[in-house]
């Protein structure tokens, strides 16, 4: 698996088929493997003519696992991609995320939208701006001694999650602490790249994407139907949609 340094930091990321190239970026507590090549966004965008990049953020996966919350800051989470698209010699990419991997590509389509070709946030509605996600209650989660010592539902999600695909809890809190920043309202309205919101109409993690859409000028919504924060990822109706949203970009 090539990796890259960041600074520092060790990123590991795979670079797979030919074409215009997209960055995939995973959610808090998964990996490149989970959350793209297991439900195989990998291997069907590759199928659509695309170069596929995606690396498993700091703290996760083969990535370096950094324990102080201060090096999950958001930007500095959002520069990673930037220093992907650097080590690659990429100027400009679509970039698509997921849940914490959109709250990184937002940062980054705001601060930097000369790189960004087009911008997919899976997974994050209007918590992109009020909240709601993982909270304290998570980080004490992952730092629990037993998944049995875990009584706060939300929190027992994560732990059983983050025990499932073996990752470095320890890291995951600090990552948690340290990612917290929201984007304010008026951040979000400064986006000028074309954008997807794409939500599972059962997920109550995200919040409201249309909520989002009216605050992100020009943005496009897609209902992910019936599937909740977890089990969108995969989804037929997500993949057809980003398919679609991907081959009308100029």
């Amino acid at each position: 698996m090539p990796s890259f340094h960041h600074g520092a930091v060790e990123i590991a990321y795979l670079d797979e088929g030919e074409g215009d190239p997209i960055v995939l970026v995973h959610g808090f507590a998964s990996s490149k493997n989970v959350n793209w090549v297991y439900p195989t966004w990998v291997s069907d965008l590759k199928k659509s003519g695309r170069r596929v990049i995606a690396f498993d953020n700091r703290g996760h996966g083969d990535s370096a696992k950094l324990y102080d919350s201060a090096e999950y800051e958001l930007a500095v989470m959002a520069s990673d991609i930037a220093a992907l698209m650097d080590h690659l010699e990429l100027e400009r990419a679509d970039v698509m995320g997921y849940s914490l991997g959109s709250r990184m590509t937002a940062l980054l389509a705001r601060s930097e939208p000369h790189r960004l070709r087009s911008a997919i946030l899976g997974g994050i509605g209007i918590g992109l701006i009020e909240g709601g996600g993982p909270g304290e209650n998570v980080a004490t989660a992952l730092e629990a001694d037993s998944l049995d010592d875990v009584t706060d539902p939300v929190g027992r999600t994560f732990r059983a999650f983050a025990d499932q695909t073996r990752s470095d809890r320890k890291a995951l809190a600090a990552c948690l602490r340290g990612s917290r920043r929201l984007m304010t309202r008026q951040e979000a309205s400064e986006i000028a790249v074309p954008v997807l919101i794409a939500v599972g109409t059962s997920d109550e993690i995200a919040g409201s994407a249309h909520a989002l859409g009216e605050v992100i000028p020009g943005s496009e919504v897609l209902d992910i139907p019936r599937r909740d924060h977890m089990r969108a990822v995969g989804d037929k109706v997500y993949k057809e949609g980003v398919l679609d949203f991907l081959s009308r970009r100029p």
